[in-house]
């Protein structure tokens, strides 16, 4: 059987990355696969229990809403618990083992690595899995603050103390202080999900407003940034990071980042 990987979440219809792991695997000539498996919470042991017994497959990227679920099905040989706390990536070790890892926060920080971030005011939007990536990629960043917004203060509060950040949680629809960087990372303003109510009005003028989300890519947030004609970074950037680093593992092969203008022109058609 051809070896493949996949992505799993629920929902699964909106995901992008079979189109990139495809258009990868077609342009470095892996006779592979990469599919989209639609897996509920419910159905999440199972679904490990079936692809550790396959010996084609070759691991997963996890999506909404299973990112933290799914370190109680693997092993966790990288600490990724005690760290980001969420994990985006599944693979099949050497000796079949599967190993959970994550992604997101190098996927997260390589669009921004040349900005200088050290002691800057950042807000981050949400505190689930991708918060999670993203807070610790912040951490190690030597960023000055940040500040959370989300429904639930306390578990803001408690990311925030997790990752070593001083800052502060304020609930969703607070104002936004005059921040250098604000990254939202809930699922608010998603196809299928209610939209993010945000006045980026006072952000100063050289901020930086970066969406994770992808579908939409041109996403209200960032329409709001550009008619302040702010420097934004959309959900693609993430995306496409945070897959590359996920090929490596699945097919041994780095993917040719040098078609990534091809590439972005397919995910927009």
């Amino acid at each position: 059987m051809k070896p493949y990987a996949e992505v799993i979440g629920d929902p699964i219809a909106q995901s992008k990355s079979p189109l990139i792991h495809g258009f990868w695997l077609k342009a470095l000539g892996i006779d592979a696969e990469y599919r989209a498996a639609h897996v509920t919470t419910e159905g999440l042991a199972d679904y490990f229990a079936t692809r550790a017994a396959d010996p084609a497959w070759r691991g997963c990227n996890i999506t909404i809403p299973h990112k933290i679920a799914a370190l109680d099905h693997v092993e966790d040989r990288g600490g990724v618990r005690d760290t980001i706390g969420a994990i985006n990536t599944v693979i099949r070790g050497e000796d079949g083992v599967l190993v959970g890892t994550n992604t997101d926060a190098g996927g997260f920080y390589a669009p921004i690595a040349g900005l200088e971030l050290e002691s800057q005011h950042a807000v981050v939007i949400g505190a689930g899995g991708a918060a999670r990536a993203i807070l610790f990629a912040l951490s190690r960043v030597g960023i000055g603050r940040v500040t959370v917004l989300n429904r639930n203060v306390l578990k803001a509060a408690a990311l925030l103390a997790r990752f070593g950040l001083k800052g502060d949680s304020v609930p969703l629809g607070s104002p936004l202080p005059p921040a250098g960087l604000v990254v939202n990372a809930s699922a608010l303003g998603m196809v299928g999900q209610p939209p993010l109510d945000i006045d980026l009005s006072p952000l100063p003028e050289d901020a930086v407003v970066y969406d994770a989300v992808y579908a939409p890519l041109e996403t209200p947030l960032l329409a709001q940034a550009r008619e302040r004609e702010l420097d934004t970074v959309d959900g693609l950037e993430m995306l496409v990071g945070q897959a590359a680093l996920a090929f490596e593992m699945f097919f041994g092969a780095e993917p040719p980042r040098d078609r990534d203008d091809e590439l972005r022109t397919l995910l927009t058609a």
